[in-house]
């Protein structure tokens, strides 16, 4: 599996310890500068899959920074770290905002969940993702969060795309019983997922059911991308 590539943008307080060494150990490739111009001359030359810009490091609220990171490249997922002092309400312009203080872990699922799903998919079918590990699919651009049952379904149906996965074979995995006499669950479980992936979950372009059989995953169709929205996490 490809590494992700963070671009991590934080000055040298000796007082303010730096996230480099954690992200590191969690396994992103990681490229630490200290300043938004130095930001911008490297995305000259290797774009990141996520930027990390601790502002709270370089006393500055980072509007300025985050402004002209988005115009060089508008695409780019941006976390932007401030300190308690920050008003949490502004516009800072990026896509997460994390104010001090915060533990590493939270940094970390913050860029989970802003990292393009390509780079930890373990299944993809069609236009179908699956990040098995997140409990998350993504259908182009659409992203949704399953409960681990609906991952391991997904997980069956996408392993098998285009073929009819008999439904007491299907139950009796996802729930890892031989008692396959009463499937009512799966039939519930199913219609949660259509709701999770499905445009319309009444008329579903992907998963089918066949009559007296069981359910295929039919990948053919594709979907619009959706927009992502800001998040400030206080």
């Amino acid at each position: 599996m490809t590494k992700s590539r963070i671009l991590l943008i934080e000055g040298k307080r000796t007082d303010h310890p730096s996230f480099a060494a954690g992200l590191t150990k969690k396994g992103y490739l990681v490229e630490s500068v200290p300043s938004g111009s130095a930001a911008l001359n490297q995305l000259d030359n290797v774009v990141p899959n996520l930027v990390v810009m601790d502002a709270s490091s370089m006393r500055t609220n980072g509007k300025r920074i985050c402004k002209a990171l988005r115009q060089k490249q508008p695409g780019l997922p941006l976390i932007l770290v401030i300190d308690k002092n920050s008003d949490p309400n502004d516009d800072y312009g990026a896509d997460i905002v994390l104010m001090l203080p915060f533990t590493m872990q939270k940094l970390i699922n913050r860029i989970r969940h802003l990292l393009p799903i390509q780079n930890n998919c373990d299944l993809e079918a069609g236009p179908i993702m699956l990040d098995v590990a997140e409990k998350r699919a993504m259908i182009n651009e659409k992203q949704v969060q399953l409960t681990p049952r609906l991952v391991v379904i997904l997980k069956i149906l996408m392993e098998h795309a285009g073929e009819v996965v008999e439904r007491k074979a299907m139950f009796s995995e996802a729930w890892e019983t031989d008692y396959t006499a009463d499937t009512r669950s799966l039939d519930v479980h199913m219609s949660w997922l259509r709701q999770a992936i499905e445009e319309n979950p009444r008329k579903p372009q992907f998963i089918k059911t066949i009559r007296g059989i069981g359910y295929r995953l039919d990948v053919e169709k594709i979907h619009k991308p959706r927009a992502r929205k800001t998040k400030i996490d206080q």
